[in-house]
């Protein structure tokens, strides 16, 4: 379960085998079935999670009961509100597996304690912040001015084999459109060939 972590985190910083088996000692797996949840609007996120198998979201729901997703998490990658897991105040968001999934939690405590014991962790945090930050950045400034068939050709080059496993609903309310507009953007771009 591990391997996958090892080499993300190899990605990013020089680790020793010794410091790795003892950064191991801080996370805790967890199986999670499809549609089961790791985190409900209105609940203090207590952990981060970093997908080791499956494939999860995290979403809001608005007034109307329509959901907008914020991010989506497979393989390879985190997924937490950082906004509750920092402050301890009540998630706005909700997290759910869309597959049988496998992730390693990682609570406020245990980070703490990872970056006392493996200092070289405060680097590759900072990293994953940073990037964190620019894609998020990148994503306003695309909702703001790309039109929605530019951010579904950028969604689509960005995370291919994403967009083979979550529904045209989901990747749509990713983008912040409609089902039905992005049904048009399909067929358009379709007989565009």
């Amino acid at each position: 379960m591990f391997d996958v972590l090892r080499m993300h985190v190899k990605k990013r910083i020089d680790l020793t085998e010794e410091e790795f088996a003892l950064s191991t000692t801080f996370f805790t797996s967890k199986k999670i079935k499809k549609q089961q949840s790791l985190l409900q609007e209105g609940n203090v996120c207590k952990t981060i999670a970093f997908v080791v198998q499956g494939c999860l979201r995290c979403y809001t729901i608005d007034e109307k009961g329509e959901e907008h997703v914020v991010q989506f998490a497979i393989e390879d990658w985190w997924i937490s509100d950082l906004k509750s897991f920092f402050s301890d105040e009540p998630s706005a968001y909700n997290i759910d597996a869309l597959e049988d999934s496998e992730i390693l939690l990682l609570d406020r405590a245990k980070r703490e304690e990872l970056l006392l014991a493996v200092p070289k962790y405060e680097r590759f945090f900072r990293v994953l912040g940073d990037r964190h930050y620019i894609a998020t950045h990148e994503r306003i400034v695309a909702s703001l001015s790309a039109s929605a068939e530019e951010r579904y050709l950028s969604f689509l080059k960005s995370y291919p084999a994403l967009a083979q496993r979550v529904s045209q609903r989901q990747i749509a309310s990713y983008l912040g459109i409609t089902s039905e507009s992005l049904s048009r953007i399909r067929k358009h771009l379709a007989e565009k060939g």
